[in-house]
């Protein structure tokens, strides 16, 4: 009988734990609009990393947004005007993973109004002082350039060099794998391109096709080795099953995903598709703006 009690005693602190750990319904991820929460009598503006408890209330404003990620782990987009119950929200939600809230508290912590404060005080580290260029690659240093998918975006400053551009592209061996002249600044390329399938790492290199001394540092582009491409898979087949539709939210936690995994060409890739799925919600705009600040890859 005694074991028996403590049994009973034990369940009732690990249910106490369980229902304390999940006192919120949503998470705030992303916001357009002038959206409100009613929590108790009083209507709030809602702000972007707050907590939605099952008792709240919603209103969505004319054009707004909200992209929200249950307690379970499930993403989910409101866009249509009106008002909600939270516990209407909550009932349309099935599945979710656990493992998809370590990357979604890693965004909210990256774009925190306190680490945006403490960036603008501090500045962003830049690491190519020492070698000052006329066009600024927006790509990052050796260890971070590794790439999990297939497709890469280039893009660059344009404000003190303008186009049209040479992008050229090259091997280890500086052997030149591809030249492309474009007015834009930005540019994609298929790492499957039967040009680079059988490169491991790819330099590049932006000039003005005007002023070829105008010049960016050249930057690597490097394929993950098979051991950390498995790797990196494992860790996404634990939220694949979360954000494989493509929605703006969904790809905005893939970019928080890489991220964490310290693949910014690929973190940047899923950024340009939120923003492509989204060009209306300034809030990823401003979160990917954030994210090439803080690791230096753009100038305050």
């Amino acid at each position: 009988m005694k074991n028996r009690g403590f049994a009973i005693f034990l369940l009732t602190v690990l249910a106490g734990y369980v229902s304390y750990g999940q006192d919120y319904a949503f998470k705030v991820m992303a916001n357009k609009g002038t959206n409100e929460v009613k929590s108790g009598d009083a209507w709030q503006p809602i702000k972007t990393g707050s907590s939605l408890r099952p008792g709240d209330e919603l209103k969505l404003a004319d054009n707004g947004y909200l992209g929200l990620v249950h307690a379970s782990g499930k993403p989910m987009e409101v866009k249509k005007a009106g008002s909600y119950k939270v516990t209407e929200l909550a009932a349309q939600v099935q599945g979710g993973s656990s493992a998809l809230n370590k990357y979604t508290d890693f965004i909210l912590s990256s774009n925190s109004d306190e680490k945006k404060n403490k960036l603008s005080a501090t500045g962003a580290v830049h690491r190519d002082v020492a070698e000052a260029k006329a066009i600024k690659l927006m790509l990052p240093e050796n260890q971070h350039s590794g790439v999990y998918n297939n497709e890469a975006v280039i893009s660059w400053d344009p404000s003190k060099v303008t186009g049209p551009y040479i992008v050229t592209l090259s091997n280890m061996f500086e052997d030149q794998l591809a030249k492309i002249e474009t007015t834009e600044n930005s540019i994609k390329i298929n790492l499957n391109d039967p040009k680079f399938a059988n490169e491991t790492g790819i330099f590049v290199d932006v000039r003005s096709k005007a002023n070829p001394s105008q010049s960016s540092k050249m930057h690597l582009i490097k394929k993950l080795s098979p051991e950390a491409h498995a790797k990196v898979q494992k860790s996404l087949n634990d939220i694949m099953g979360e954000v494989s539709e493509q929605t703006a939210l969904n790809k905005f936690i893939l970019a928080g995903f890489y991220e964490e995994q310290g693949l910014f060409i690929d973190a940047i890739a899923a950024y340009e598709e939120t923003i492509k799925l989204a060009p209306d919600v300034t809030y990823y705009k401003e979160a990917y703006d954030e994210f090439l600040i803080r690791n230096g890859l753009k100038k305050q």
